[in-house]
């Protein structure tokens, strides 16, 4: 595997390659556990791209994207032009939270309990998201329902799953329930183990009603219908 030298299992700790886990998210999880393990503060360097990508021997569409987990997950800062590069990012109380729910990832237990906190978070996010929408807002949810339909296979319609939430939270005023919902996601991401296979009757039809109800809130949040949206959750929580 061209991108994968052998070398790449010494640094950044030694750490291997997660189950379930694609290489971004890996190497996000192993920068991230390097950056605590060196106690580095808000501010300080990480490195560039091209160096991470030059020590890891990972292809850069990898590294990117795990410096873009980094940053959505407000661990690390990208800086643009001369002096610029990756920097500990300024943690807040919210993303003090959503990281420690994203680091329950390897308590199985925990999994019930994300799922039982993510549905009662699910009204909060939507009602907030049909109140404040936007046209763009809409667009873009629209088109991340599009690639729900069109994904070819079973993890890419559970990533555009995973997208199409993350957008909805973005739009919530409620930054602190928008945190710990998105955390929930993180931590269901990582640790969900349940795969379908593509090809039976049963993984389609499924997959059809998922987007149903998706299409369902998707509509609800875009015609600022709270009762709508409430009804749309009831489907996707009872068919999730």
């Amino acid at each position: 595997m061209p991108d994968e030298p052998a070398a790449r299992q010494a640094v950044l700790g030694g750490l291997g390659a997660a189950p379930r886990r694609t290489r971004a998210e890996q190497l996000a999880a192993d920068l991230d556990a390097r950056i605590r393990a060196l106690g580095l503060r808000a501010g300080d360097p990480v490195g560039t791209l091209d160096s991470l990508r030059e020590e890891t021997g990972y292809a850069y569409s990898t590294v990117s994207e795990a410096v873009r987990i980094l940053r959505d997950r407000g661990v690390l800062q990208i800086r643009p032009g001369r002096g610029g590069g990756l920097f500990v990012a300024d943690r807040g109380p919210v993303v003090r939270l959503r990281h420690t729910l994203l680091d329950v990832r390897d308590e199985p237990e925990t999994v019930a309990d994300a799922i039982e906190l993510r549905d009662h978070l699910e009204v909060l996010v939507d009602i907030g998201a049909a109140r404040c929408r936007t046209d763009e807002d809409v667009a873009e949810l629209r088109t991340l329902l599009e690639g729900m339909r069109a994904a070819p296979d079973w993890d890419a319609f559970m990533r555009a799953n995973w997208a199409l939430h993350e957008r909805i939270a973005a739009i919530c005023p409620n930054r602190m329930a928008a945190a710990v919902y998105t955390g929930t996601l993180g931590h269901l991401n990582a640790s969900s183990s349940s795969r379908l296979d593509d090809d039976t009757e049963a993984s389609q039809r499924y997959r059809a009603e998922r987007c149903g109800a998706h299409e369902d809130l998707v509509e609800a949040i875009a015609a600022g219908d709270e009762s709508a949206v409430r009804a749309a959750v009831a489907r996707h929580n009872t068919t999730s």
